[in-house]
């Protein structure tokens, strides 16, 4: 008998031991290499989704009373909101109707008539392009209620040009575009307060240039020696 053929029962021992370490190395990288734990596999709850763990059902929790994220609590109540500091809950806003079915408010309790910033020519250069980006496909380009979704079948939205939006208080607009009315929705998610005001200040600008009355009265009172032109008007279009 050849005894280099001859194995021990320590030698196989120590081969099944070694095949067995491979094998599970083998599986363990397998699964390694199947597995990923990213970002989107941790455990969490969706928003607005339902929880078994609160009392009330919501995953979505609240923030403890008082709290206001630092850099986010707005004491300017007229740069916010365009109200008036102390508004009356109470005052009732006098609607109309038009014949396309747009709310036109007729009173504008509560809104402040001047601006709470300067207006400068940087501003009103600021309103138009903000307006381009996300009025003018409704209001159109000067204002007129003709954008091109509206000429497509969307129902028309007031024009800036009739006495009624022409002596609205700047803070109507402001609380319009921060809030929606009617038809049109609220775009203070999208546009700052700041754009917002700049964009105000566009519209302004526009009810300038096409009302002929307000150019002529508004070139008549130019200084003839130095060219320059009168105080800006900030009380919301009033004439």
């Amino acid at each position: 008998m050849n005894k280099s053929k001859v194995q021990s029962p320590k030698s196989k021992v120590t081969g099944r031991t070694a095949y067995c370490l491979l094998l599970t190395a083998f599986c363990l990288l397998a699964a390694g290499c199947g597995v990923r734990f990213d970002m989107q596999d941790q455990p969490r709850y969706k928003a607005y989704k339902k929880s078994d763990f609160f009392k009330d059902g919501r995953a979505s929790r609240d923030l403890p009373e008082g709290t206001v994220a630092r850099g986010l609590l707005k004491e300017n109540k007229a740069f916010y909101t365009g109200k008036i500091d102390n508004p009356n809950p109470n005052v009732q806003v006098a609607t109309t109707t038009d014949a396309t079915g747009n709310t036109l408010v007729a009173s504008f309790p509560n809104d402040i008539d001047e601006f709470p910033i300067p207006v400068t020519k940087e501003l009103v250069d600021r309103g138009q392009d903000r307006f381009n980006i996300y009025c003018i496909v409704c209001h159109g380009p000067v204002g007129a209620g003709d954008g091109m979704i509206v000429r497509r079948g969307f129902g028309a939205p007031p024009t800036y040009h009739d006495d009624r939006l022409r002596n609205a208080p700047v803070g109507h607009f402001f609380d319009v575009i921060s809030n929606g009315w009617g038809k049109m929705n609220g775009y203070a998610a999208q546009i700052p307060a700041a754009d917002r005001w700049a964009i105000v200040s566009y519209i302004r600008a526009l009810q300038v240039s096409q009302d002929p009355a307000e150019t002529i009265k508004m070139n008549s009172t130019t200084t003839p020696n130095t060219g320059a032109a009168p105080t800006a008007n900030t009380h919301g279009g009033a004439k």
